[in-house]
């Protein structure tokens, strides 16, 4: 599993640098020149995490991550902008934001910094997590139960790995099937709930978490 960051700069030489910067250091990295285009990205994809700049044609970013944060609690931004004046920095701080840099960027510090929100947001780089008695890497492509091994499909195990990566966030039935199944599929969005299904016989014994219903919506893991 990859880990995907989208890119927000309308300053397309820039976006294009970070990108490749970013998929060169093992990421996934998605550019956007505009906030449409991020909403667009964002209705169809799910993102580890989103770098936007302050000043965008149309919207600034300030209304950016309001609208965000609007709908997603726990994704991680972080602004990069040529505004270096406390007022700016506290305003995104108070909207929500996880970090602020100051252009010119330094692509090693942005590096450094993206690694740290994700840490901060339990999305290791090592593709690990332990929740209770359950174990999966994401490397290994491999769970655990009280370290006995247990067999799960490529796709279960996304799956859980996904709602497991954001304890309490609700994903609904369309957005995980466009991340795993491809948004082209013509696979009903009930393929979901089977698959859910079988997640939760195959971890039974879990002790650490439960997958939610949230009628009318998706799933989600709720941590006990």
């Amino acid at each position: 599993m990859m880990i995907h960051i989208l890119v927000v700069e309308d300053d397309a030489k820039l976006n294009r640098v970070v990108c490749t910067y970013l998929n060169d250091s093992g990421f996934q990295a998605k550019g956007c020149l505009s906030a449409g285009e991020a909403y667009e990205e964002m209705y169809n994809h799910l993102y580890e995490l989103i770098i936007s700049d302050i000043m965008m044609p149309g919207i600034d970013g300030f209304e950016f991550a309001r609208s965000v944060r609007q709908v997603n609690k726990t994704v991680p931004i972080l602004f990069m902008s040529a505004r270096d004046d406390l007022p700016s920095k506290q305003k995104g701080f108070q909207l929500g934001i996880d970090d602020y840099m100051v252009k010119p960027i330094e692509l090693d510090e942005l590096l450094l910094r993206v690694r740290a929100l994700l840490r901060r947001a339990n999305i290791e780089m090592e593709r690990k997590i332990a929740v209770g008695n359950l174990e999966l890497d994401a490397d290994g492509m491999s769970a655990a139960i009280d370290g006995e091994e247990i067999s799960l499909t490529t796709r279960e195990f996304y799956i859980i790995y996904k709602l497991l990566s954001y304890p309490n966030k609700t994903f609904s039935r369309a957005q995980l099937m466009d991340e795993f199944w491809g948004v082209d599929s013509d696979t009903s969005l009930r393929a979901v709930d089977v698959y859910v299904t079988k997640l939760r016989d195959k971890l039974s014994a879990c002790d650490g978490f439960k997958i939610v219903t949230v009628r009318g919506l998706g799933y989600k893991a709720v941590l006990v």
